[in-house]
């Protein structure tokens, strides 16, 4: 397997100060691991309109600063990639996040990979924009806990912050300017270059034949491709596949949006690109690993009144198991 750095490919950053982190849950911060100086290039398998209309070094800097500071939360104890760790796909490794006092989330935190080309953000698609997702962990009282004007002042009363700020923007701190900052960041987080990708290019010996019998399984009688399509592998959309669900009971998932009751018990489709990072699984952290998954669709999900159509049992080998999960831990 590739390490993260040769397979997430950022625009160049101008560099930045580090600032000392203390995450008091576990004794430690969650480092920026990325490399220095980061990739412009575009990996294999993504649209190349990725590459256009960057924001400048200097707002993707202050980003990642931003991204890696406790600064942002009421106790000075959480940062964004403390739910977001580069070193677990920029997910979590727990199945609900901890934040500030040792609260823990409602949903597992997903990957923030290849969110540059999501059409809506959280688990059941309340937000359309990263700019409005980005703001919302540091307000919600589960999370960071603190409030945007808060923040707003902290960050004016530090004089380096003043700096970063007027490099990036030509002025100080500010509830938008912060947005633009931790967007730019984020949407900044690719990865492609799978052996999938490679594969799709012509280079046929790219997958062995355990990994060549997954995807085959994948693309024809699993099924798989017609909710993880697409370059980031996901269509995006909301589906009732029955995780979460109690007894006969859905939580809400897109329903809490939409009001639309047929919405009840669907959640946003993951991308599969960086898999064996990511576990656990689904928006409630329910599946250990990745085995767990394809055991779940090969029982055709967990009944409900909601259920999707596509989710039925899978007439599955033990050898097209094993078959699939090798083909996924290649992306």
């Amino acid at each position: 397997m590739m390490h993260l750095s040769n397979l997430t490919s950022l625009i160049c950053l101008a560099p930045f100060v580090a600032v000392p982190f203390v995450r008091v849950q576990d004794g430690r911060a969650t480092q920026d691991t990325l490399p220095a100086i980061l990739s412009t290039e575009v990996p294999l398998g993504l649209p190349a309109a990725l590459g256009e209309g960057h924001v400048s070094d200097a707002t993707l800097a202050l980003g990642r600063r931003l991204f890696f500071d406790p600064i942002l939360s009421s106790d000075r104890t959480i940062q964004c990639a403390s739910c977001h760790d580069p070193e677990h796909g920029f997910s979590d490794d727990e199945p609900f996040s901890t934040g500030v006092q040792g609260r823990k989330t409602l949903r597992n935190s997903p990957t923030l990979l290849n969110r540059a080309l999501g059409s809506s953000f959280f688990w059941d698609g309340r937000t359309q924009t990263l700019e409005e997702q980005v703001l919302m962990p540091i307000e919600n009282e589960l999370e960071m806990d603190l409030s945007l004007d808060d923040a707003v002042a902290r960050l004016a009363a530090d004089e380096s912050y003043v700096a970063a700020f007027g490099a990036a923007f030509g002025q100080g701190p500010s509830r938008e300017k912060l947005s633009v900052a931790l967007a730019g960041f984020v949407r900044r987080l690719w990865r492609g270059d799978s052996a999938l990708d490679r594969f799709r290019q012509g280079d046929h010996d790219a997958f062995d034949a355990a990994e060549r019998g997954g995807l085959w399984f994948f693309e024809s009688r699993g099924g798989c491709w017609r909710c993880h399509t697409g370059p980031n592998l996901t269509d995006e959309n909301f589906h009732n596949t029955g995780v979460g669900v109690d007894g006969e009971a859905p939580e809400l998932g897109r329903a809490f949006v939409t009001g639309i009751d047929a919405d009840r018990g669907a959640f946003k489709t993951p991308t599969l690109r960086g898999l064996s990072q990511t576990a656990p699984y689904m928006h409630d952290g329910s599946r250990a690993t990745i085995e767990d998954v394809v055991e779940f669709y090969r029982q055709g999900g967990h009944p409900n009144a909601y259920l999707d159509e596509r989710i039925a049992p899978l007439d599955m080998t033990d050898s097209d198991v094993a078959n699939l999960v090798a083909f996924l831990r290649t992306l």
